[in-house]
């Protein structure tokens, strides 16, 4: 039995070789077969591998140049060369910038940047007691300082003598509205009225 144990072993021996050169053979096939695809994938995904850390590389390098020339630009508002760098590295943050210097000069500068544009109007509904702007920005949801634009616009209600759109417009400042005190204030105020 043991010589036939022997012999059978042999057989899966070579049957498992066999086997294993085998797919040794379909394997080369599939790749002779296909190696120009497998060959431009990988190259494909070489070239994307590098491009995306060269891409990665120059967002860093643009965003650390934009942030010094927004600190010069902060230090030094009329430094120029600060301003070009900045515009031409981070658009947004140069608007910013410009923002913040028209700020300081007393102006209500244009902007693109969504919630600058609407502090920006509403520093000048406050100014020019604009109720009517004050009610249109605090009627969008997703307004920044909506409940303080309720309230402003309630106490230039209040300085009109227009008591009862007052009193209307602080019931729709929320109790849990950082507003919401300011509000209770000029409600007491108002129940004399």
């Amino acid at each position: 039995m043991s010589m036939k144990e022997n012999v059978d072993f042999v057989k899966d021996e070579l049957n498992s070789e066999e086997k294993f050169l085998e797919s040794v053979v379909k394997v080369e096939s599939f790749y002779k077969r296909y190696k120009a695809l497998i060959i431009g994938l990988v190259s494909i995904g070489i070239i994307a591998v590098i491009a995306i850390s060269i891409n990665t590389y120059n967002n860093e390098k643009n965003k650390t140049a934009s942030n010094i020339a927004f600190d010069k630009v902060i230090a030094d508002p009329k430094d120029t060369e600060a301003l070009n760098t900045l515009k031409e590295t981070n658009n947004k943050l140069y608007e910013v910038a410009m923002y913040l210097q028209a700020k300081k000069d007393g102006n209500y500068p244009d902007t693109k940047i969504p919630y600058l544009k609407e502090l920006s109007e509403y520093k000048k509904a406050l100014t020019n007691n604009d109720v009517s702007k004050l009610n249109e920005l605090s009627m969008k949801s997703d307004f920044l300082l909506k409940e303080f634009a309720i309230f402003n616009k309630a106490l230039v209600l209040v300085n009109e003598g227009k008591y009862k759109e007052a009193k209307v417009a602080l019931s729709l400042i929320p109790q849990s509205s950082k507003a919401s005190e300011l509000s209770a204030l000029l409600e007491h105020y108002l129940l004399t009225k």
